[in-house]
């Protein structure tokens, strides 16, 4: 099963790393529109930093709580980009309007790249569930057939689990 949970924490990574390196390319594009403290490029900029941070902690440690901001960012990117595309939602707050009703090339390939980061960070978060009730189950089965009781000198299994 690690293979399996190493090949999606991969595949999340390089999703949220395209997801940032368009952001990061696309930001200077985008401060021209901006609210009196907050440009479109700033964003764009908070966003590219989000995806490198979760890519790198989602491939260093594929765990659920890293699964899980992987996730998030990756939804929230994709959801950003679709709303802004087909909805003109106007400014809100310090947050400019970001209305753009057209497709290009990077920014549809940065949307299929948040999708896949996406499922694969959601498919992620079920593997590394299932991994931890399979060993919580087999620790208590252990249990169960030791009677609770454990050998002399023999340390207690799977006591505190890492995630």
């Amino acid at each position: 099963m690690r293979a399996g949970r190493t090949a999606l924490a991969l595949v999340t990574a390089a999703g949220l790393g395209y997801d940032a390196y368009v952001h990061f390319d696309l930001a200077p594009t985008y401060d021209a529109i901006r609210t009196s403290s907050l440009s479109q490029g700033d964003l764009f900029r908070t966003e590219g930093v989000l995806a490198v941070l979760a890519a790198v902690a989602v491939f260093v440690r594929p765990r659920r709580y890293t699964a899980a901001a992987a996730f998030l960012v990756a939804v929230s990117a994709l959801a950003a980009v679709l709303v802004y595309r087909y909805v003109d939602v106007g400014a809100i707050g310090p947050v400019p309007s970001m209305y753009e009703p057209a497709w290009y090339p990077e920014k549809s390939h940065a949307a299929w790249a948040e999708a896949l980061a996406a499922v694969a960070a959601a498919a992620l978060l079920l593997v590394v569930h299932l991994d931890r009730r399979r060993r919580d189950r087999r620790s208590s089965e252990d249990e169960q057939r030791d009677g609770g009781v454990l050998a002399p000198g023999a340390a207690p299994r799977n006591v505190i689990a890492a995630d």
